[in-house]
């Protein structure tokens, strides 16, 4: 092994040919060995990012050749000499999205110092700053002529992955997260020990954004405010209207893309009802303000440019009660998520049944989902909003106790971690002595994480002081879950074996 290293990544000038014909020649000596200077030389005219070298002080020990393709063309079937024109030119596409690896190769005394990884990574930054689809490559498979004779290539494929054989370049290609998206046939066909064959591979880049206007393009950089809100007695739905919009203006002010509010946040007016006493009674008086509270907070998120979750609300529809989130865009239209799971409460005291819709809701600052409450409780149904890649899902609760409120807390935790998305909760506080059954709250508002490094160690974005009425912010990076999703210390949505197990939704879809 060499010693006294100093590694260096550095782009391919046309004064290296020399060096690099060297290394190509010593590489590829079964294949033809290395690339005339002119096709070198315009590769570094066409794309001199994609041209990187590794040097060890001034000797090029490792090198990595691309050029731009077209994804549709070069994503089927294809052989290598569709990538080059007459006199050994490759042929490069400016206006290509994706980029094509032609050669990755390392000096043999140089091999264990995992250097092609590095050349891999340089690559995958490139692809990413280019904002290019993906990048595609055929890989030799060289040690298949050792099996022709036993399986064919797809079956030497299989038992490369399963790491039943190694190959040297396919073995390589897997771990550093490229996907074999079909088996090529006559690729190279002077290439005797692969026979031919080549695997066409692919790494996606997660990050990638068709073209579009910046008015079009969605944030990815999102704020999040919650209300924790106190319950107090009101004189008037005017009162507690002003209440409302006090804290949507406090929280535009410091420019959040979200605003969500706990669930029956407007309790307090079933103290205005003629019967408080009769909880049936004054729950479905509570219902009647629905649709204006609904009606205002769509044109309070129009006027100071916030989404609103408008926590959860009674509504009643056809004689039925439902426990009721609208999400209130800024753009003024309103979508609605029913309460699917009754509290055994809710049900026996105030007659509310479950719903039967579960959406996935897109909005300017990621896709959404909301859940009230019990229902987060229940992993199905936040799994089943992850399948719809759901970015932020959204908890508005009620509880009395602290054990109610840590059943939420800890099961709302726990979906964020499964489904790999953010999770925020809000509640209520303070006292209600005057309506029956809301006399007393727990809350503490919080935001979840992903567990992972990107993320606080204790996967909490922020939470308030509890049992106290507050503001709570959070900033919410929407590619940082991209990156968990496709590189994460573990992939819980990806690698789930759904050859074993399956999730079905079987009520109404919108």
């Amino acid at each position: 092994m060499p010693e006294d290293l100093h590694i260096k990544i550095r782009n391919l000038e046309k004064s290296d040919y020399p060096q690099l014909k060297l290394l190509m020649d010593k590489i590829y000596d079964d294949i033809g060995g290395a690339w005339p200077e002119h096709t070198i030389f315009k590769l570094i005219d066409d794309l001199p990012e994609g041209q990187i070298c590794i040097i060890d002080h001034d000797t090029i020990i490792g090198v990595a050749l691309s050029v731009q393709v077209n994804y549709q063309r070069f994503s089927n079937p294809h052989t290598y000499d569709d990538l080059i024109s007459k006199k050994e030119t490759i042929l490069n596409n400016k206006n290509g999205d994706a980029l094509y690896g032609l050669d990755v190769l390392i000096h043999p005394d140089y091999r264990g110092y995992r250097l092609g990884r590095r050349l891999y990574e340089a690559r995958k930054e490139l692809c990413r700053q280019h904002n290019l689809r993906a990048i595609l490559a055929g890989g030799r498979i060289p040690n298949y002529h050792q099996y022709a004779d036993e399986m064919t290539p797809a079956e030497y494929f299989e038992a490369v992955k399963n790491k039943r054989i190694y190959d040297p370049i396919l073995t390589f290609q897997l771990s550093n997260d490229f996907q074999v998206t079909r088996l090529l046939k006559q690729y190279l066909p002077e290439d005797e020990k692969s026979q031919g064959y080549a695997t066409l591979l692919e790494w996606r880049n997660i990050f990638y954004e068709p073209e579009s206007t910046v008015i079009e393009t969605r944030k990815t950089q999102v704020r999040i405010g919650a209300i924790q809100w106190q319950m107090r007695e009101v004189e008037s739905v005017e009162e507690l209207l002003s209440q409302v919009e006090y804290f949507i203006d406090a929280l535009s002010s410091y420019k959040s893309d979200f605003a969500l509010f706990p669930e029956f946040f407007n309790s307090p007016l079933m103290g205005l009802s003629p019967d408080q006493r009769n909880q049936t009674e004054a729950i479905r008086f509570l219902a009647s303000f629905t649709e204006r509270f609904k009606t205002e907070m769509s044109q309070m998120a129009v006027s100071y440019n916030i989404n609103i979750i408008t926590g959860s609300m009674p509504l009643l529809e056809d004689d039925v009660l439902y426990n009721v989130s609208y999400l209130c865009r800024r753009d003024g239209t309103i979508e609605r998520q029913t309460k699917v799971h009754i509290t055994p409460h809710e049900r026996r005291d105030w007659v509310i049944e479950g719903g039967d819709q579960l959406q996935v809701f897109d909005t300017d600052a990621g896709r959404v989902g909301i859940l009230i409450c019990y229902d987060v409780e229940f992993p199905e149904l936040a799994r089943l909003l992850a399948q719809q890649d759901m970015d932020i899902l959204f908890v508005p609760y009620w509880t009395d106790t602290k054990n109610g409120y840590l059943r939420v807390r800890h099961c709302a935790q726990a979906r964020a971690i499964e489904n790999e998305c953010y999770v925020v909760i809000c509640g209520s506080c303070g006292n209600l002595p005057q309506v029956e059954n809301l006399d007393v709250q727990y809350s503490q508002a919080a935001v979840f994480s992903p567990s992972d490094f990107s993320y606080p160690h204790d996967a909490v974005m922020a939470e308030t002081t509890p049992n106290t009425e507050m503001i709570m912010f959070s900033d919410l990076d929407l590619d940082k879950l991209k990156l968990t999703r496709s590189e994460g210390s573990v992939n819980n949505l990806k690698d789930r074996r759904t050859e074993l197990y399956t999730l079905k939704w079987n009520g109404k879809t919108k």
